[in-house]
């Protein structure tokens, strides 16, 4: 019996869901759970990634910020929408608070995100998250140095998807990694995981 080719593709986007799980295993390793924060660790390595404008992007513009960091790709069909709306959401919630917040979307799929597609992709969210993209060498020492994974997922007839990690990594002003969360976790207990940092909270 020959299987459609829409079943084919929900087989595999959904087998990339299912193993971004092995991705999170070390921030879940290293997060507590609700709504407290790990105590400060070493700060973040730097990059320098270039933004939806064409223009390059330093991380030391997030020094004194705190930090919201997701990698994802701009084709993803669920899980990055799904979790730069929440990241949105909480744009909003914070309020005057959040112009002392910058949220990092990180392109995982540089062959085909250009700044472009991230501008395009970028418009259905909070006009404040930055997305980042970069050459195949620059994101992928990003994702080495944040500890994330990213892989290529052939789809049956030609293509691809990308399986990574899908959580948001929360850094506070020192850029030093304080928690993280993601889409699955309800609005209020990422509002004090955020809260808490922004307040110096350990």
């Amino acid at each position: 019996m020959s299987v459609s080719p829409g079943i084919k593709l929900f087989a595999a986007v959904t087998l990339a869901a299912a193993a971004t799980i092995g991705g999170l295993a070390w921030l879940r390793s290293q997060t507590p759970p609700q709504t407290s924060v790990l105590q400060p660790s070493a700060p973040a390595a730097p990059f320098v990634l270039t933004d939806a404008n064409g223009a390059r992007f330093d991380s030391a513009r997030l020094k004194g910020k705190v930090a919201l960091i997701f990698f994802g790709f701009t084709h993803c069909p669920d899980v990055c929408p799904t979790t730069l709306a929440a990241m949105t959401r909480v744009l909003e919630a914070l309020g005057p608070r959040a112009a002392e917040v910058t949220a990092i979307f990180i392109s995982v799929d540089p062959e085909r995100d250009t700044p472009e597609e991230l501008k395009s992709f970028g418009s259905l969210f909070d006009p404040r998250i930055v997305l980042l993209t970069g050459s195949p060498d620059e994101i992928a020492a990003v994702v080495r140095d944040y500890h994330i994974y990213a892989a290529q997922v052939p789809i049956e007839g030609g293509g691809y998807t990308m399986d990574h990690t899908a959580s948001v990594q929360l850094y506070d002003r020192d850029s030093r990694f304080r928690s993280a969360f993601d889409f699955h976790e309800d609005d209020a207990v990422i509002l004090d995981k955020v809260r808490l940092v922004l307040d110096g909270g350990g």
